[in-house]
């Protein structure tokens, strides 16, 4: 059984490993069945997984919505619901709408994809570069008041966006992105959180698998591939990764563990981190990512990480798209 922290303040436990329901819609991933993303889902949940992460855009026409209510329905008081609005498809183009009327039509949309009468955590995709944070918050405290929403998060904001947010509703999670090589929420993000009690749920904690220490050093991505557009995949970024995944190797061998155990492992015990998010679109994937959980870095092994990272330096600020 994996471990279970709290979110925020709330009585809702979460598993430190959670999923991350992004991959098994195929967007930008490649070798995506409905099948096997199906499975996958099933095998979190094997694994011991009982918080699964989605959106209202994941999928064109709502796919990763769809399947957590029909995989995990018979179990949907196990486990632990996230999704997020203000982000929709329109002619397969990102839109961002986070108007309290759009946000309350997401919810009703997404709780009728997912089988469901609430979410545990509902998340603001992004903030709306036209739409006051305060206003949409304003709309999720209204769906927390109708019992649909359980608690609030907002995903990819500011310390200032946060704390706008935070006036309006409460807050219990902020969901950024953080990984061994991104790690800027650590400056005012992560001790503004903790200070405020609000759960960090990181995504990209294995940074689109590149700290999986599964792509050889002459991989070839396919052209569908979305990752090829990320400068960490390229370059002398990509020797400086390969480096330090090299150096990981060695203490992740040491410890009886894979690559991605290890990082999993560090990211879920950094200061402040409640959970990571570890999208998946086969079941071996999912399955060995829970792995990261139920175990602690010795002292002299987080040491060992510390030195790889100081050794491979700061790479250059990469951001989401």
């Amino acid at each position: 059984m994996q471990p279970r922290r709290r979110l925020g303040k709330t009585n809702i436990e979460v598993t430190p490993v959670a999923m991350g329901c992004w991959p098994v819609t195929g967007i930008t991933s490649v070798d995506v069945t409905r099948e096997r993303s199906e499975a996958t889902i099933k095998a979190a949940f094997d694994a011991g997984i009982n918080f699964f992460d989605t959106a209202y855009m994941y999928g064109y026409d709502g796919e990763s919505e769809r399947m957590i209510g029909e995989v995990l329905g018979d179990v949907r008081n196990e486990i632990v619901i996230a999704t997020k609005c203000g982000l929709h498809w329109e002619n397969k183009v990102s839109i961002s709408d986070a108007s309290p009327a759009r946000i309350i039509a997401e919810c009703d949309e997404s709780l009728r994809r997912l089988g469901t009468d609430r979410v545990e955590l509902y998340y603001l995709h992004a903030p709306d570069p036209n739409v006051p944070v305060a206003e949409s918050a304003g709309a999720i405290l209204e769906l927390m008041q109708a019992g649909k929403v359980l608690s609030a998060g907002l995903s990819n904001g500011t310390v200032d966006e946060l704390a706008e947010f935070h006036a309006v509703c409460p807050l219990s999670a902020s969901q950024p992105h953080y990984n061994m090589l991104q790690r800027e929420i650590e400056e005012a993000q992560l001790p503004w959180c903790m200070e405020n009690s609000v759960s960090t749920i990181v995504y990209w904690p294995l940074m689109k698998g590149l700290l999986a220490g599964k792509l050889a050093r002459d991989h070839k991505f396919d052209p569908q591939d979305g990752r090829q557009k990320y400068p960490m995949f390229h370059g002398e970024e990509w020797r400086k990764n390969h480096d330090l995944i090299d150096k990981l190797r060695k203490i992740a061998q040491d410890s009886h563990h894979t690559v991605a155990e290890l990082v999993i492992n560090w990211t879920i015990h950094q200061p402040g981190i409640t959970a990571a998010l570890c999208g998946a679109k086969r079941r071996g994937q999912i399955a060995e990512t829970a792995g990261g959980a139920g175990w602690r870095l010795s002292q002299e092994q987080f040491a060992r990480v510390d030195q790889a990272l100081a050794q491979r330096g700061t790479p250059p600020a990469t951001t989401p798209v």
